[in-house]
């Protein structure tokens, strides 16, 4: 049988010491597999950090680092003098990242996470179609006086956000609602709604709006979903024009 040839540098050679992000990427890791298998429940206190690195055979600095990535995303929480916790997990809190990517978008990305939201408005809409509660549709009917009542930017910005949230909780999809929560950021929509009024589309919006509400009021969700679609349609259409022009 032929023998391989084996250099001696490559005998003698030791093993290239792993890289710290790939450490602490396994320490992170290490985490969310305890907390899926339930080693770790939502609520409970995580062990020292001295025993956990030691646990799981990682240094204390990475596990440090994976504590605070962790604590970043929602999945942690430090609670002063007393320790490390998981949180509860609530979709809302793992999902706010996606208010701070909305924020920061520029140009075509936002148009992208217009894209989104379409999609996801326009299903969260049907879905409320048929699940809205007679005290949820009563919030959406006076958000919607509301914003037909006024042309303050700011209270119309306010009513519309709080419109689309009592929608997006009545799909009762927690997660969805979380997501679209994101998307739907504050300082997102002040931009679109400058630019609607500086082109006076308020009327168009309104007419949406209303279009969207007698869908709920007929529960019809095809019709909900089809009205919210053409929605976030026009305003990804404008958007869109405005980094054409």
């Amino acid at each position: 049988m032929k023998e391989r040839f084996v250099d001696q540098s490559e005998q003698s050679a030791p093993p290239a010491p792993a890289q710290k992000g790939t450490v602490t990427q396994r320490a992170i890791e290490e985490i969310k597999a305890m907390i899926r298998e339930g080693l770790l429940e939502p609520g409970q206190r995580l062990p020292t950090e001295r025993d956990l690195a030691t646990q799981l055979g990682i240094s204390r600095s990475s596990m440090r680092e994976a504590i605070r990535a962790l604590t970043v995303l929602g999945v942690l929480e430090a609670r002063h003098g007393s320790g490390i916790y998981v949180t509860q997990l609530e979709a809302g809190d793992l999902l706010e990242t996606f208010g701070v990517v909305a924020d920061l978008s520029r140009g075509p990305r936002l148009v992208e996470l217009l894209e989104v939201r379409r999609v996801l408005e326009s299903t969260a809409t049907g879905l409320a179609a048929a699940r809205i509660t007679q005290d949820q549709l009563a919030d959406v009917e006076k958000h919607l006086a509301a914003m037909n009542a006024t042309d303050d930017p700011e209270e119309i910005l306010s009513h519309d956000l709080a419109f689309h949230r009592t929608i997006a909780f009545a799909a009762g999809n927690d997660t969805m609602a979380a997501i679209l929560e994101g998307l739907s950021s504050r300082t997102f929509r002040a931009r679109v709604w400058r630019g609607y009024q500086e082109e006076g589309a308020f009327e168009r919006t309104r007419r949406e709006h209303s279009r969207i509400h007698r869908a709920l009021v007929a529960r019809d969700p095809e019709a909900a979903r089809a009205a919210a679609a053409a929605h976030v349609g026009e305003v990804e259409d404008w958007l869109r024009g405005q980094l054409e022009g």
